[in-house]
């Protein structure tokens, strides 16, 4: 993954700290690849990790939390939200391989166990896990007193899938000249809310106020799209080049992780819908456009990118499934690179 540090940036003022998660990452590659068997299949992608079966089947698996969205969810109250954020982090990421989600594990730890919050957070959880077509098989809870502050929770999820080995999509077919084909969010998501947190508290923004048409609070806990109907239909009917999941780092992170040598993207904007909060919190938080498009999705969720023939037929499947989509860009020539235009 690369990253492009602003200096200065809000982002960073928010305190998180791109530079140091990347060091992280470098210190424990050493020691992650020192566990691995020839069943752990390398290079294929970064969004999940693979491991093969005996009968040319690969599981795919990915984990991931919500994040700062707790703080939200917490001060309105809402809990249910936040539990289909819990497992869409974790499916989209294994879809875009072309994994069939199988099954969901989730980790939920509190400073005191509040039962009836557990079971908004888990009937969130389990409605995430419908959609994906995936058993929530299994979790924990854990009451930790005197670690996490009172009233605070944090969640974490993992998700498995299976995939024919011959039907991996990793981006290894993309060429020159594709489409690229954007499906729209429903808002943030699961990331950028340290930064969106920050605008919020520096403009004493109310959650209970309506800024943009509704209550802020209960915009911001809009879950996160779930793409597991559009993508199983894609890839039953069209050879996918490949697919990303636009998470924290947008476009200009996340693109690049499926792009072959030789390649890079030309995105337009102002070809799809972008939602209202987006702007608000720009201008609140007095953030520049390329942070924008660095830190959040700004009203893509997913990428497809497929041979300009079959686009009309992908965005018809989309839009059948119940989704909105877009021809954004094309892939140029390059190296990763994502030019906004």
């Amino acid at each position: 993954m690369r990253y492009i540090i602003f200096v200065g940036s809000q982002y960073e003022k928010s305190g998180v700290n791109i530079s140091a998660g990347e060091k992280a990452v470098k210190l424990i590659k050493q020691s992650v690849a020192s566990t691995y068997s020839d069943k752990v299949l390398k290079g294929l992608g970064s969004f999940a990790g693979f491991y093969e079966l005996e009968n040319g089947q690969v599981l795919v698996a990915a984990t991931d939390g919500v994040g700062t969205k707790l703080d939200i969810a917490i001060e309105v109250g809402i809990h249910n939200t936040v539990g289909i954020d819990l497992v869409a982090m974790s499916v989209n990421d294994i879809l875009v391989h072309g994994a069939k989600p199988l099954f969901f594990l989730d980790y939920i730890a509190s400073s005191k166990l509040d039962p009836n919050q557990i079971a908004q957070i888990v009937d969130g959880v389990a409605d995430g896990c419908r959609q994906s077509g995936c058993a929530l098989l299994g979790g924990e809870t854990a009451e930790m007193p005197g670690f996490y502050p009172e009233g605070k929770y944090d969640l974490a999820g993992c998700a498995v899938g299976i995939v024919q080995k011959d039907k991996i999509i990793d981006g290894s077919s993309i060429k020159q000249g594709m489409n690229i084909i954007g499906v729209a969010s429903s808002g943030f998501h699961s990331n950028g809310f340290s930064l969106v947190r920050k605008v919020i508290k520096d403009n004493s923004l109310k959650l209970d106020k309506d800024y943009t048409g509704q209550l802020l609070g209960q915009e911001l806990l809009i879950p996160t799209k779930i793409y597991a109907k559009p993508v199983m239909a894609l890839i039953e009917q069209i050879n996918i080049a490949g697919l990303v999941h636009i998470t924290g780092g947008g476009f200009i992170h996340n693109i690049p992780r499926v792009l072959p040598d030789g390649c890079g993207v030309e995105i337009n904007k102002g070809t799809w819908d972008i939602a209202p909060i987006f702007s608000f919190i720009q201008d609140k938080g007095e953030i520049s456009e390329d942070e924008m498009f660095e830190v959040f999705n700004m009203g893509i969720g997913l990428v497809i990118i497929l041979e300009q023939s079959k686009t009309k037929q992908a965005l018809d499947i989309i839009s059948q499934k119940g989704y909105q989509g877009w021809v954004i860009g094309e892939v140029t020539s390059g190296e990763g690179t994502v030019e906004l235009r």
